[in-house]
C-alpha cells in the first residue's frame, strides 16, 4: 500500500472521531445564539467547554499517535503517552492504569503502544480498566496493554489486520490503527500478539533493539 494512500485512511479516521465532539460545538454555539435563559446559556458554555476539551484531548493523542510530535529527536519521553492516554480515556468511564519507566523509548514503541493503547480503549464500550505498560532494555521494548471490562467489543476485521492476516486492498479507515501497529512492529523485526478471554482483550509487541 502506497504511503499517500494509508494516510488517507488514517485522516478518514481522525475526522471521524473528532466529528462528534467538533459537531457539539457547533451545535452548541448555535444554541447560545438563540438562547436567553441565563442557566440555559451558562449551561451551554458547560457543553461548550466540555466540547472543546474533548477535541482537545484527541486532537494531541492523535498527534503523538500518528503524527510526528515528540520532537524532532529517535525517541519520546513516555510521560507524554501516559498525558494523551489519560486525556483520550481517562476521567470517565474507563480508569487507567499506568506501569513504565521514565526512559525515553523509541518513537515507534511509543506509536505501537498508543495504537494499542486506542484499540483497547475502544473496546472498552461499557467502561472498565486500561492498563499500559511497558519496559525498554537492552534486547528491546516489551509493551503490554489490557482492557478489562463488563463488555469488549473488538471486531474481527481489525483482528486480522494485526495479526498480518488483512490483504491491504481491505484496510479501511476502521482497521488501519490494527494495520499501522502491524506494520511498525513488522519494520522493527518485532512481533505483536493477541488474546480475549471472558471480558479481557490483552495485546502484546515486542521491538527489538537496533
Amino acid at each position: 500500500m502506497h504511503s499517500h494512500e494509508f494516510a488517507s485512511l488514517l485522516c478518514s479516521r481522525l475526522c471521524h472521531d473528532l466529528l462528534s465532539p467538533v459537531g457539539a460545538l457547533n451545535n452548541g454555539v448555535e444554541l447560545l445564539q438563540d438562547e436567553t435563559d441565563p442557566e440555559m446559556r451558562a449551561r451551554c458554555v458547560e457543553l461548550l467547554a466540555e466540547s472543546a476539551r474533548t477535541s482537545a484531548n484527541k486532537l494531541k493523542f492523535f498527534r503523538l499517535a500518528f503524527g510526528a510530535a515528540g520532537g524532532f529527536g529517535e525517541a519520546v519521553d513516555p510521560r507524554e503517552a501516559r498525558a494523551v492516554i489519560e486525556g483520550l480515556f481517562g476521567g470517565g468511564r474507563i480508569e487507567i492504569g499506568w506501569l513504565a519507566g521514565e526512559e525515553a523509548l523509541p518513537k515507534a514503541a511509543i506509536k505501537v503502544l498508543l495504537n494499542l493503547a486506542l484499540l483497547a480503549g475502544d473496546a472498552l464500550v461499557r467502561g472498565g480498566r486500561l492498563d499500559v505498560g511497558c519496559e525498554n532494555g537492552a534486547a528491546g521494548t516489551e509493551i503490554v496493554v489490557r482492557a478489562d471490562g463488563a463488555r469488549i467489543v473488538f471486531d474481527d476485521e481489525t483482528r486480522r489486520a494485526l495479526a498480518g492476516e488483512l490483504d491491504e486492498a481491505a484496510v479501511s479507515p476502521r482497521t488501519a490503527v490494527g494495520w499501522l501497529v502491524r506494520s511498525l512492529v513488522e519494520e522493527a523485526g518485532g512481533q505483536v500478539q493477541l488474546a480475549a478471554d471472558d471480558g479481557v482483550l490483552l495485546f502484546g509487541a515486542s521491538l527489538p533493539a537496533r
